[in-house]
C-alpha cells in the first residue's frame, strides 16, 4: 500500500507559485485535458473527458474541442463545429495532436472514449468556418486504453496506453500491484506494433522539434523518458528524467525545444475528489532535456483554489495555456 501511496504522491502538499498575468478562460467549465498550439498561434483544447473513476462536472454533456486565437488581444475560447455523421453524444476527448501536411492541411488527432472504449478520431480542421471534418475512426486491438497520441504523418501516430486494462476495478488493481504493463504503440494504415513497453502508466507523449526523439511521461513513475526514434518507427530509451510530481501531458516549444508539462502534485486528491481538499495544479518547464543537467523550473503551482488538476501546459510567444482534467483552463502572459 505504501508503494501505491508513493506513486500517487499521497502526502505531498504544493507550495504556491503565482504568475502575475493570469485569468481563467471563459466558457471552459468541464475540463481542458490537452492543449495543442499551431505555429500560427491557433490553440486547440480538448474538453469534457469522461473517464472511469474520474470526476466530471458535466457528465451528461458531450465533449468538445475549443479553439483560441492567441494572436488576439483578449483571446477567447470558441467551440468548433464537428461535421455531421460523427457521434457527438458519446464524444469524450482525451489527448490530442496536430499534424500539418505539406499542403498546409491541418489534421487533428483526438483520443476518444465512446461507450468506455478507446478510439482515435481523425479530423481535418477547416479554418474558414471554424469546423472539424471527421475523416475516420481508428480502432485496433493494440489501442486498448489510449491516453495520448503524437501525430507523425497525416494518418500515422504514436499512442500511449496508460493501462493494460480499461475496466476501472482492474485498472486500480494494476496500479495497486505496480504492474508495468503500459506501453507505446505505433499506428499507420500499413503497420501497427508495440514500440516501447514497461511503463507503470505511459501518459503524455510528444516529439522533439527535430523529430528525432519521442518524449513519454510515466505519470505513476514521476518520470519523463526520452526515446530515440528509428527509421522502422521503433523506439529505444536514451535517458530518463526523475521528478517529484505526476506528469500528465507534455508539450514542446517549437522554438526552444523546451518541454512544458501540466502535473498533479498529489494524485490521491485527483482520484478521490473531495471539495474540502481540492487537487492542486503544477506546471513545469524542462530545458535541455538531452544535456547532462536539464533545468527544471516550477513555473506555476496552485493548491486547487484557482485551478484544479492541471493536465497540460502549452506555450506560444510568451503566452501560456494551462489545461485541467475536469475543471477550468488558465490563460497567462509570461
Amino acid at each position: 500500500l505504501s508503494s501505491c501511496r508513493n506513486r500517487l504522491n499521497a502526502s505531498r502538499e504544493v507550495a504556491p507559485v503565482t504568475l502575475p498575468n493570469c485569468r481563467l478562460i471563459k466558457g471552459i467549465e468541464s475540463g481542458s485535458e490537452d492543449i495543442e498550439i499551431l505555429p500560427n498561434g491557433l490553440a486547440f483544447i480538448s474538453s469534457g473527458l469522461k473517464y472511469p473513476g474520474m470526476k466530471s462536472f458535466a457528465p451528461e454533456k458531450p465533449g468538445e474541442i475549443f479553439l483560441m486565437d492567441l494572436n488576439e488581444d483578449k483571446p477567447r475560447a470558441v467551440g468548433l463545429r464537428i461535421s455531421r455523421g460523427f457521434d457527438l453524444a458519446s464524444f469524450s476527448p482525451h489527448g490530442i495532436s496536430i499534424y500539418v501536411d505539406r499542403d498546409d492541411t491541418v489534421y487533428l488527432f483526438v483520443v476518444n472514449h465512446p461507450h468506455q472504449k478507446s478510439t482515435v478520431e481523425l479530423f481535418k480542421f477547416v479554418e474558414d468556418d471554424n469546423s472539424l471534418v471527421h475523416l475516420k475512426t481508428i480502432q485496433h486491438d493494440l489501442l486498448t486504453s489510449v491516453n495520448d497520441v503524437v501525430a507523425v504523418g497525416p494518418d500515422s501516430f504514436y499512442a500511449t496506453n496508460d493501462h493494460y486494462f480499461f475496466d476501472f476495478i482492474l485498472m486500480f488493481l494494476e496500479m495497486f500491484l505496480g504492474l508495468t504493463w503500459s506501453n507505446v504503440v505505433y499506428y499507420s494504415p500499413k503497420e501497427v506494433k508495440e514500440v516501447a513497453a514497461g511503463f507503470y502508466s505511459a501518459n503524455g507523449i510528444n516529439i522533439s522539434p527535430d523529430r528525432k526523439y519521442i518524449y513519454v511521461a510515466d505519470i505513476f513513475d514521476h518520470k519523463v523518458h526520452v526515446m530515440e526514434k528509428h527509421a522502422n518507427w521503433n523506439l529505444t530509451r536514451v535517458k530518463t528524467l526523475q521528478l517529484d510530481t505526476l506528469l500528465d501531458n507534455l508539450s514542446v516549444d517549437p522554438q526552444s525545444g523546451d518541454i512544458w508539462t501540466g502535473c498533479h502534485p498529489n494524485g490521491m486528491k485527483l482520484l478521490y475528489y473531495d471539495p474540502e481538499n481540492l487537487p492542486g495544479s503544477e506546471v513545469l518547464r524542462i530545458q535541455n532535456i538531452l544535456s547532462e543537467e536539464p533545468v527544471v523550473t516550477r513555473v506555476y503551482a496552485d493548491d486547487g483554489s484557482v485551478l484544479q488538476g492541471s493536465s497540460a501546459a502549452s506555450v506560444h510567444e510568451g503566452k501560456l495555456l494551462v489545461g485541467t482534467v475536469f475543471h477550468r483552463a488558465l490563460y497567462c502572459e509570461l
